[in-house]
């Protein structure tokens, strides 16, 4: 995993309010609040929107791409939504273990292989 890439995951969570008032603390939790059909499980499209919450805040200038002075410790290779969308794909694609295109509690709670 990019540097990068773990520093947006890592800060993700401090960047933008919660939309509710209750802490998730549970894998169940993110799984209820991926799921906007509320279908049971996350597709790639769910996994994509929630997260990529901090990078759409850290977009300040909104043009789909986070250049240095926009990423945590000022620096880094610019990156474009499209590109931190197909990161985003390769990992669902790891954490679907079953293969089935849905991301499962049990699957969301493990780490990509």
């Amino acid at each position: 995993m990019k540097p990068w890439f773990a520093a947006l995951l890592v800060l993700a969570p401090l960047l933008l309010p919660r939309p509710t008032a209750a802490q998730v603390t549970r894998t169940s939790d993110y799984l209820a609040r991926m799921d906007a059909d509320g279908d049971g499980k996350v597709s790639l499209a769910e996994y994509q929107i929630w997260m990529s919450y901090a990078f759409d805040a850290m977009d300040r200038n909104r043009d789909g791409v986070l250049t240095p002075d926009e990423q945590p410790g000022g620096r880094g290779k610019p990156l474009a939504r499209a590109d931190h969308q197909k990161l985003l794909a390769e990992r669902f694609r790891k954490q679907d273990v079953n293969h089935d295109g849905f991301l499962s509690a049990k699957e969301l709670a493990a780490p990509p292989q």
